[in-house]
């Protein structure tokens, strides 16, 4: 995978691959019956890892604005999300991300630091993710639902770096599931209420594993105070938008 920008024949192959999406769902019927809960067996009840990761959060912004009070504005709602939720979350697979949850409007992915398979470390891969979602949902998905007469789909991005403890918590033959535990977690998820349409916005530990010339370029401080500060120092922690986009194709 390509980090540092979007290639030829991956941006054709992700074109190629949202038609055929539009396409499939399309064919499907609005409303279905019956539900899959998929499970999840590489942690028990209670077990935990402590990964040194990236957290990324996005969220459709004006969601609850949308007109969603009849069954058909509902089912058109279903599809316009099952494109764009099934698109994000493959782009974020294809840049070693791990989704962990979706919210109805949005996703919480980890990205850890690099393994032998994406060597990148996890806060470039999560800047470089939120890039190419924003290039194919301003490209390939909001044409199409433009082209419908539906209100287009804009989002918000934040992105923070440490220590996260991913555990199983729950109750067997009930209900489990996964979390993020720890202050770069929590942190990423309260970011969000800071960032604009469109917008990425970082913390100062994700700053610092960026590239230096991304950072040099492309980063700004953010001027509103994030509200928490260092625990040894009492110095506020900072936060800062990542002004760049992919702009052209790389060969």
């Amino acid at each position: 995978m390509n980090y540092d920008g979007l290639t030829a024949q991956y941006w054709e192959a992700q074109k190629q691959r949202v038609e055929q999406l539009r396409a499939k769902i399309e064919a499907r019927p609005m409303v279905g019956d019956g539900r899959s809960v998929p499970g999840d067996d590489s942690l028990v009840i209670g077990d935990g890892r402590r990964i040194s990761m990236a957290v990324m959060f996005i969220d459709i912004c004006d969601f609850s604005k949308r007109n969603l009070e009849t069954i058909e504005e509902q089912g058109l709602m279903l599809k316009v999300l099952n494109l764009f939720f099934t698109e994000m979350i493959r782009i974020c697979e294809e840049y070693g991300g791990n989704v962990e949850k979706n919210t109805g409007d949005g996703l919480m992915v980890y990205f850890s630091d690099g393994t032998s398979s994406t060597p990148e470390n996890g806060t470039k891969k999560a800047v470089s993710c939120a890039l190419t979602m924003l290039a194919s949902t301003e490209l390939l998905i909001n044409p199409i639902l433009r082209n419908s007469s539906i209100r287009p789909i804009e989002f918000r991005t934040s992105i923070d770096h440490g220590n996260v403890t991913v555990a199983k918590i729950g109750a067997p033959r009930r209900f489990t599931a996964n979390t993020a535990i720890g202050t770069t977690a929590n942190f990423a998820c309260k970011m969000l209420k800071h960032v604009g349409k469109n917008e990425i916005l970082i913390g100062e530990n994700a700053k610092r594993e960026l590239p230096q010339a991304w950072q040099d370029s492309w980063v700004r401080e953010y001027d509103t105070p994030s509200g928490w500060n260092y625990t040894s120092s009492g110095l506020p922690y900072k936060t800062y938008k990542y002004t760049g986009r992919w702009c052209r194709l790389v060969t």
